[in-house]
């Protein structure tokens, strides 16, 4: 058992409380005077530093580099793609006057950077040797929502935008194929959480966009977050900027677009999936700090053990904490659960006279006792089967909570309870508009094609497998 912790709803009883509750306990944000904005706390922003670490060196390794534009953009220029400024044109935050002085245009702070980087393009493309062009920016948008919440929905939000240019359409859907299995393989085997990948629905695609790939997770509670997305552009925004390239054959072409994204959001997502009532449990892949070593008083022989199992840590490249404040074990070890701290490690007099330390692992609460010789073996065999655990774990709960339907009856009977629907869908939105209206469900993603069947909702041919659900 762990130390029940004060101040953290039941995730049974209330899970919007708990979850804020979690993400206020455990001191990731603070609340301020900014509406809608949050101020991410050290121990949140190490969390996010760790995914833009290994994201950005996930990135460089398929070949693209880091750009920076600015931030804001002409209305002007935001205006050139119709679709696309209909799309964002609720959200945009506008900036009027400059200083003391009205702007002769007022520019819109960036709620995306398709245009910027277009405008761009048109300036460096001249010849097929230009391409292909992969191009990421880390930076923060801005999208005005109505109702937010840390870390899921913000006015603010720090994020990553790649976006690249290619000779060919073939090209450019390898890429966004390719960048879509990047941002699975990081949520499987990083913050492992299992995600259903497939496109988007026409109603559902990016705006401006051919087609719009996604990452689909299912949180604790049956709820869907899109953790990320990878859009195919086609030749849309290159037309309506008049980016074009000479080719081989000294003729000119219009280039092919890819966009992809994701964002401190993915944060909510490591929370609702695997945190607890005692607080966070984060996956060793993706936690700041893997190990948390707890001295219990200050003798010397205890402080020996935890100087030598420091370097030893070090020495494996496991990183640590120490919390050896004047506060009691019990609030202590209460404080390593609320952080989601991966193993704890309790040293005592009373353990070390008989040569051993406590090993307690965050997902499980199960306490183990290790040889002090043996501790930092223990712990490198345990972190990746922690990680494995906790994937496994979050896939078991996800596959209890999908269901299908044959036809509309069972759907909407199934639509009752938390989780995903799966269907047979004729592709139609005035079908995908009915169930979101009857049931308050919003496709997700399809995972197949599907020719053989009949729509769950009409009865037309199906073209396709599509999964339903709630969303963040």
């Amino acid at each position: 058992m762990g130390n029940k912790i004060e101040g953290i709803t039941s995730r049974d009883d209330d899970f919007a409380k708990w979850y804020t509750d979690v993400v206020k306990r455990a001191d990731l944000v603070d609340y301020s005077s900014v509406k809608g904005s949050m101020i991410i706390r050290p121990y949140g922003y190490a969390i996010w530093e760790k995914m833009v670490a290994i994201l950005d060196k996930m990135f460089k390794d398929t070949g693209h580099v880091n750009v920076q534009m600015p931030m804001f953009i002409p209305e002007s220029l935001l205006n050139i793609e119709k679709e696309h400024v209909e799309g964002f044109a609720p959200e945009v935050a506008w900036v009027t006057y400059g200083g003391k002085e009205k702007l002769d245009e007022r520019m819109c702070v960036r709620p995306t950077s398709e245009t910027l980087f277009c405008e761009h393009y048109k300036k460096i493309i001249k010849s097929y040797r230009d391409l292909p062009i992969l191009y990421n920016q880390w930076c923060t948008i801005v999208r005005w929502e109505k109702t937010t919440r840390p870390f899921l929905r913000s006015r603010e939000i720090l994020w990553q935008e790649g976006h690249t240019m290619h000779a060919t359409a073939e090209e450019a859907r390898e890429e966004t194929l390719k960048m879509l299995k990047v941002y699975e393989d990081f949520q499987k085997n990083y913050l492992a959480i299992p995600v259903l990948v497939g496109r988007k629905s026409e109603k559902e695609k990016f705006a401006g966009a051919e087609e719009t790939y996604s990452i689909e997770a299912m949180m604790y509670d049956g709820v869907a977050l899109q953790n990320g997305t990878s859009h195919y552009f086609g030749q849309g925004f290159a037309k309506a900027f008049g980016i074009e390239f000479v080719n081989k054959d000294n003729k000119m072409e219009t280039p092919y677009q890819t966009s992809w994204g994701c964002t401190t959001r993915m944060i909510g997502g490591l929370i609702m999936t695997h945190s607890d009532d005692n607080g966070l449990v984060l996956p060793p892949n993706i936690a700041p700090y893997q190990v948390v070593i707890i001295p219990i008083g200050q003798e010397e022989e205890i402080i020996k053990e935890v100087e030598a199992l420091k370097e030893e840590l070090k020495d494996k490249d496991i990183t640590f904490v120490i919390d050896d404040s004047d506060k009691t074990p019990g609030f202590r070890f209460a404080e390593a659960e609320v952080k989601g701290y991966p193993i704890r490690v309790e040293i005592g007099k009373r353990d070390l006279a008989n040569g051993v330390v406590t090993l307690v692992r965050r997902d499980t609460l199960e306490k183990i006792t290790v040889p002090i010789r043996e501790v930092v073996t223990k712990i490198t065999e345990t972190l990746p089967m922690m990680q494995k655990a906790m994937y496994e774990k979050a896939r078991i709960r996800r596959d209890s909570m999908i269901y299908e339907a044959s036809n509309y009856e069972e759907f909407k009977e199934l639509s009752k309870r938390p989780g995903f629907i799966k269907i047979s869908w004729c592709g139609d939105a005035a079908c995908e508009e009915k169930v979101k209206e009857e049931t308050g469900l919003k496709s997700r993603c399809t995972v197949e094609e599907n020719h053989d069947e009949k729509c769950a909702i009409c009865g037309k041919e199906a073209t396709c497998k599509m999964y339903f659900g709630r969303q963040y």
